[in-house]
């Protein structure tokens, strides 16, 4: 009985210190959330869903930006491992999504370079500020892909526990992840999302073939048997958010829509979308190889996964519908 008093007192406590608050105009504290990466695609979509949600974002740029009621700008330079530590120290939480595009130049020895060092030299940056002012997070969340289970094609489901593959790909994420786990020995704790192809409007993969479906140009890559993981980016923002809000939370998830999607499947979904049949052959996979080089491997091959660990959580995928989703993001 006693301790039902006090239960009951601390109610009424609380509730009275949000009444006395918003009576003096006393703002509640936002947690902060510091995202580098955060003005690209899946940034933008993901700093909206998080001020919505109450959060106040930082963003690091390579320039310096106006602030704005919600958004603080910082400026960085991975390169030379500068970084302006503010930043870092009134983040409550960190989103890493920062790297160079995997799909933006042909895979010369350079490039496959940056593709790595970016990766695991902005996590170290970051790093070294939380390690030097003894600096704890309420959690540091990063970016991974799918792409840790290899650029091969198969039939076996992709978990968690799938053993990562030792091509390019497969290096790239375990480096990526390997660079998120200093953070988890640090007492942080740490998760990864492995993304598979992030469909949203006006940006990302379907920005780079739309322009030739849209001719009824469209067909198939090579076989079109290659598996095509997918998820729309407001998915994928709210896997964030859950990897925010979700204390349990810890580890490696997949966040793709487990559909069996093949490229072939997602070809002729998309050229239904724009009212027509596909009437064109396969693009030959030599063909891929000649214009793209070693970079090909994207498109001509690709894993099924499994979705179940993040589903585990609770979490639901509100866009599960290949079709519909590409008319909300082409039509929207």
């Amino acid at each position: 009985m006693f301790n039902q008093i006090i239960i009951m007192l601390n109610k009424n406590y609380l509730v009275y210190l949000l009444k006395y608050s918003k009576s003096k105009n006393i703002a509640v504290m936002k947690k902060n959330v510091l995202i580098t990466g955060g003005s690209g695609f899946v940034g933008k979509h993901l700093s909206h869903l998080l001020i919505d949600n109450g959060y106040t974002i930082s963003i690091l740029s390579r320039s310096k930006r106006a602030d704005t009621a919600n958004i603080f700008y910082y400026t960085w330079d991975v390169k030379g491992q500068i970084i302006e530590e503010d930043a870092v120290l009134k983040a409550d939480y960190i989103i890493h999504l920062a790297g160079a595009n995997i799909a933006g130049k042909r895979w010369t020895k350079e490039r496959q370079e940056t593709i790595v060092s970016s990766r695991q030299q902005s996590a170290q940056l970051i790093f070294s500020v939380l390690e030097k002012h003894n600096k704890k997070l309420e959690a540091f969340i990063s970016a991974s892909a799918i792409g840790i289970y290899g650029a091969v094609n198969g039939q076996a489901i992709c978990t968690e526990n799938t053993r990562p593959a030792n091509d390019f790909l497969g290096r790239v994420c375990q480096n990526w992840e390997a660079a998120a786990d200093k953070f988890e020995q640090f007492g942080i704790r740490t998760v990864k999302v492995r993304t598979g192809l992030v469909l949203g409007m006006n940006d990302g993969f379907l920005d780079k073939l739309t322009p030739i479906f849209k001719m009824r140009l469209g067909s198939a890559l090579g076989s079109g048997k290659q598996y095509m993981p997918w998820i729309y980016v407001d998915d994928l923002c709210s896997i964030y958010l859950e990897a925010l809000k979700n204390p349990n939370m810890s580890g490696a998830y997949n966040a793709a829509i487990n559909d069996d999607t093949t490229n072939s499947i997602f070809s002729k979904t998309l050229a239904k979308v724009y009212g027509y049949s596909i009437w064109l052959p396969n693009v030959p996979a030599f063909l891929l190889k000649l214009m793209m080089g070693e970079m090909a491997k994207l498109v001509l091959t690709g894993r099924r996964i499994s979705s179940e660990k993040i589903e585990s959580t609770g979490f639901n995928f509100r866009h599960k519908n290949l079709e519909d989703t590409l008319k909300i993001c082409l039509f929207k």
